[in-house]
């Protein structure tokens, strides 16, 4: 574990060196970040505009669904996006068997393969935007909240982590996966509105198969102090199984892999 700490730190340190030999790119893209962050909460100003809750959430409460969406949206895109659509050009040109040389797992070397540093941006601006929502409550989390709100998030991030390996491991089969992950990223766009707001087949669609409510409605839920134990255990339990999942299915592409320069 320490030997993949290490190597992890290694290639963030490297991306971040890239980003920062262009620092007025860098700090661009940070703004441009900041621009999109208002675009995403446009459609819940003007939501609330209207009304004063929406399927039992107040501005308040949505606004930190939307804190989550962003977190998550930064750790997406300024780690797991795109390291594994540097893993697709990988398979295309066949370099990718330069990573199974390697004395590593091939896995955890594509997912840490290239950082986008700016992301971070966008993470300040989701912490910016829940601490905005409590001044609007007028009370702070309860720290037993506030811990399992961190660790749902986690947990989050690692179920968004695993639908994304599932795509592109279908990458050693299908190349052009480019397609997929778009919708991937377009569906994933629904998680910044509360679980409640859907219904029917929706609903379980956006819990069970691509389960935008594990990675956002659930732990604001939790930071709010309002989820039950079942949701808990539901969002910690999806996550585990994803990840299981989405091993499985790497491991089944890997075995399958046969080179483009063989």
């Amino acid at each position: 574990m320490t030997r993949y700490l290490r190597l992890f730190a290694v290639q963030a340190r490297t991306s971040i060196s890239a980003a920062m030999a262009y620092r007025a790119n860098f700090f661009i893209e940070g703004a441009i970040t900041l621009i999109w962050t208002a675009v995403t909460l446009l459609p819940l100003v003007v939501v609330f505009g209207q009304r004063q809750t929406v399927a039992g959430w107040d501005e308040p409460q949505a606004l930190i669904v939307v804190g989550y969406f962003l977190g998550v949206r930064a750790v997406l895109e300024g780690t797991i996006s795109p390291s594994l659509s540097d893993l697709v050009m990988r398979i295309r040109d066949g370099s990718f068997d330069y990573i199974l040389l390697k004395p590593a797992d091939a896995q955890a070397m594509v997912s840490t393969a290239s950082y986008a540093p700016w992301r971070i941006f966008d993470l300040l601006g989701a912490l910016a935007l829940i601490g905005y929502a409590f001044v609007q409550r007028g009370a702070p989390p309860a720290p037993a909240d506030a811990a399992l709100g961190a660790v749902l998030f986690g947990c989050g991030v690692l179920a968004a982590y695993a639908l994304w390996i599932v795509c592109a491991a279908a990458s050693f089969w299908v190349v052009r996966m480019d397609n997929l992950m778009y919708l991937l990223t377009a569906v994933f766009d629904v998680g910044r509105w509360p679980i409640d707001v859907f219904r029917g087949a929706w609903r379980v669609v956006f819990t069970v198969v691509i389960p935008v409510a594990v990675m956002t409605t659930f732990p604001a839920e939790a930071l709010l102090g309002r989820i039950d134990l079942t949701h808990t255990l539901g969002t910690i339990g999806g996550a585990l199984a994803l990840l299981v999942i989405s091993r499985l299915v790497w491991r089944t592409a890997i075995r399958n892999y046969t080179s483009a320069s063989s």
